[in-house]
């Protein structure tokens, strides 16, 4: 019987440590994560190139806008060619909480310069005009992203 009583007032102690123990703890913190000078530095370093290519786009508009579809054509394959790599690798350098929304702005961008291409295909003046116009929104997006 006595036994019994032990192990009632021991299983009693033991909550009690317990709940006192959880109680006390503080819970631990992370800081979320942010950028390092260094890191700030390499990303600046490769979104110079996509900043740059962002300000040849008036040069596609011009082609559109005369409706010169193999100069549209040759600017999408040629000076754009290397944009999806670049900014493919810019997404990777953000931090997570970001990298989601440059994914689909760079997306959106390639999606837009896509269907550009394929209004070149058909002459279709109205088509090039408005995903032109998309496209800057997105590229504006993604540049947006991108820290200082």
């Amino acid at each position: 019987m006595l036994r019994k009583s032990y192990r009632s007032l021991l299983a009693v102690m033991l909550t009690l440590v317990m709940t006192l123990l959880v109680s006390c703890s503080s819970p631990t913190v992370t800081k979320p994560p942010t950028y390092t000078p260094d890191k700030i530095a390499q990303i600046q370093k490769y979104a110079s190139t996509v900043t740059d290519l962002r300000e040849t786009m008036p040069t596609l508009a011009t082609s559109i806008q005369n409706r010169n579809w193999t100069e549209v054509g040759s600017f999408i394959h040629g000076p754009l060619g290397e944009l999806r790599q670049k900014m493919s690798y810019l997404t990777r350098e953000l931090l997570p909480q970001d990298q989601k929304a440059a994914r689909e702005a760079a997306q959106d961008l390639f999606t837009r310069l896509e269907s550009i291409d394929l209004a070149t295909e058909s002459g279709n003046y109205q088509k090039a005009v408005d995903n032109y116009r998309l496209a800057i929104k997105d590229f504006d997006a993604f540049l947006q992203l991108i820290p200082e």
